[in-house]
């Protein structure tokens, strides 16, 4: 996952982060231009709330937040096409 965001960071595509404010998170933060989405990856089932989610999304207004693996979008189908594609989502 890291790598993929990485990989597209290196060619330009985007800039990838990780953003922490006191216990609330987000694994990963990419933006291009003026566009931001928020990404959180989880292993497992997720829990209803992802307080980082939430707060970064109030405090920045990304395009999206998404959620990878677990119950959301398979980590697999977002390693299959490219970053600036969930850019535009």
């Amino acid at each position: 996952m890291g790598a993929h965001l990485a990989n597209a960071a290196a060619c330009g595509v985007c800039a990838a982060y990780y953003w922490r404010e006191r216990n609330r998170e987000v694994d990963f933060v990419v933006r291009a231009g003026r566009t931001l989405v928020a990404i959180e990856v989880k292993s497992g089932r997720a829990p209803e709330a992802l307080p980082g989610l939430g707060a970064f999304a109030e405090a920045f207004k990304p395009k999206c937040a998404l959620r990878v693996g677990g119950d959301g979008i398979p980590l697999e189908e977002f390693l299959t096409r490219p970053v600036d594609h969930w850019l535009q989502a």
